[in-house]
């Protein structure tokens, strides 16, 4: 297994417990195949540009987790396919 962080950035007037249940579902398709190490949320940030000609703010969360190649693809998936998902990305971590 590889050491990962995502960062994505969802809708900003979301309810915390709407929030709370997206982030459910990433660390669900994670711990298919890997471990949750660290959830931050960074809370509502003003973003670079503005997205989709409506969103100035998004609501920030970082994880940090280890999991096996096909991990990767079922999160973009998930991303893809969520509609409060903004933007989104996954890295490797160096050692």
């Amino acid at each position: 297994m590889r050491a990962y962080e995502t960062l994505f950035v969802l809708k900003p007037d979301l309810e915390k417990e709407a929030i709370e249940e997206l982030v459910g579902k990433v660390k669900t398709v994670i711990e298919t195949a890997g471990t949750v190490e660290k959830v931050d949320d960074w809370g509502n940030r003003k973003l670079a540009y503005e997205i989709d000609k409506k969103y100035q703010e998004g609501h920030y969360i970082l994880v940090d987790f280890s999991a096996e190649n096909s991990v990767l693809d079922a999160l973009d998936h998930l991303y893809k396919i969520t509609e409060p998902f903004i933007r989104s990305i996954v890295i490797k971590k160096e050692k």
